[in-house]
């Protein structure tokens, strides 16, 4: 991921400064007006950030031209047993089993513009393709986003962006599953970092897209975020989000999805979520929803618990992990519940090759139904990196999967007594990439 990064010179500039005796007025002048500069220049934040909505700080370069940034992950996956991937039926943690060289072909591509005002204001204006395999189109390209933001607009609130048009919202991920636990991905406006003394509060109202067209489908989701409390060095934030419908949407559900599902006419979720030392807890809870408001489903709730995180044993020794629980109740679902855990060692040979480990295990138990589906995947992987022990993108992995799908219920077959037992042993080589 680029990100743009300084190193810190507070201490060699001190340690000049504490020999100033040595130095004219004018050389120290100069010396304290560099640090002010770099000082000014350091930015946390990133023009890319791995699919996630870009936020604008007052801090923020402005570079010249149109910066071309993107995700993108493509590739080859060769199956000599039942299927290609694999997966358990009725998941509901994402790529439950595990996501290394078990993932399909994609990329998103962003062009932006940024612009600085004579009175300081950072403003950018984005667009963006996305390109997925899967999609109900086939191979179509089509517009995720387009949009204007600004910031450092009110001298009390420099880190306030505010923002309107169509953007990726409000869609926080966990990594090893690919798993975005919310997503809200719309068109409407609002604004991020609002500085309540200390704490940082979001929020926005967008409108779910309607299909390929250019409007909204009638479904709209009020999202809000406060985030930058410290308790001690954890790091803890809290969601709350409401969706509701209009009349029009509400009268011709079953018209516009082909479904007779009823749809309630407001949604909402709570979630906490503590990072802490590479560390992740999140707990959401969902009513009339699952990963989005939009979902406004009667009389549905789903309950997450996920934890996941990261620690390096040495220098070249590292492991990621992840543990999740999901529940799902409703009246037109099939109550379940499902847990999965992944586990993912990783040895980094030097800066530019690496080796992965991924295991993965995912159970999915239906409550009113007498049967489990379960999974199990391990891949191992040889990759080549930009840099940075592995972590950095680009990347090419060449990687050998094998696994087992049990299913013993297949959600949406036509077949009650139909049973999937697939084995699965896949080669492949694939591309991944952030910039």
């Amino acid at each position: 991921m680029k990100q743009f990064k300084f190193l810190p010179v507070s201490l060699a500039v001190a340690a000049t400064l504490a020999a100033a005796p040595a130095l004219a007025d004018s050389e120290l002048e100069e010396l304290k007006q560099r640090l002010a500069e770099l000082e000014a220049k350091q930015d946390t934040s990133s023009y890319v950030d791995d699919q996630q909505p870009l936020v604008l700080s007052s801090k923020s370069e402005v570079p010249e031209g149109v910066v071309f940034t993107g995700y993108a992950r493509y590739g080859m996956q060769y199956a000599v047993d039942d299927a290609t991937r694999v997966t358990t039926d009725g998941a509901l943690t994402g790529n439950s089993t595990g996501r290394l060289g078990n993932e399909d072909n994609g990329g998103e591509f962003q062009f932006g513009k940024f612009f600085e005002s004579d009175s300081g204001a950072i403003w950018d204006v984005q667009v963006m393709l996305e390109h997925w395999q899967g999609d109900a189109d086939g191979d179509a390209v089509g517009l995720k986003k387009f949009y204007a933001g600004a910031t450092n607009l009110f001298e009390s609130q420099e880190e306030l962006y505010i923002w309107a048009g169509r953007d990726f919202h409000q869609r926080p991920q966990t990594d090893l599953n690919d798993y975005f636990w919310m997503m809200h991905d719309g068109q409407g406006g609002g604004f991020y970092n609002l500085d309540l003394g200390g704490v940082m509060f979001d929020m926005s109202v967008v409108g779910q897209v309607d299909g390929a067209s250019v409007g909204d489908n009638g479904r709209y989701a009020v999202t809000s975020k406060l985030h930058g409390i410290s308790l001690g060095e954890a790091d803890v934030s809290f969601y709350a989000n409401y969706g509701f419908t209009s009349e029009d949407d509400l009268k011709n559900t079953s018209e516009k999805t082909g479904s007779e599902v009823d749809a309630a006419s407001s949604a909402y979720q709570l979630v906490g979520q503590v990072e802490m030392y590479n560390q992740n807890l999140i707990v959401r809870y969902s009513n009339n929803s699952l990963d989005s408001v939009f979902d406004l489903a009667e009389d549905q709730t789903a309950l997450l618990v996920s934890f996941d995180g990261r620690y390096s044993l040495t220098e070249q020794w590292g492991v990621e992990y992840l543990a999740g629980y999901q529940s799902l109740e409703g009246k037109d679902v099939e109550d379940r519940v499902n847990t999965n855990v992944i586990v993912r060692p990783a040895y980094a040979w030097n800066d530019t090759h690496s080796t992965w480990l991924e295991m993965g295990y995912s159970v999915v138990d239906f409550d009113e139904i007498d049967a489990t589906n379960s999974s199990w995947k391990t891949t191992l992987s040889q990759n080549i990196a930009f840099g940075d022990m592995g972590t950095a993108r680009p990347m090419l992995r060449f990687y050998a999967t094998v696994g087992n799908s049990d299913n013993e219920y297949t959600i949406n077959h036509s077949d009650p007594t139909y049973v999937r037992d697939e084995d699965t042993l896949t080669v492949g080589a694939m591309f991944e990439a952030w910039w």
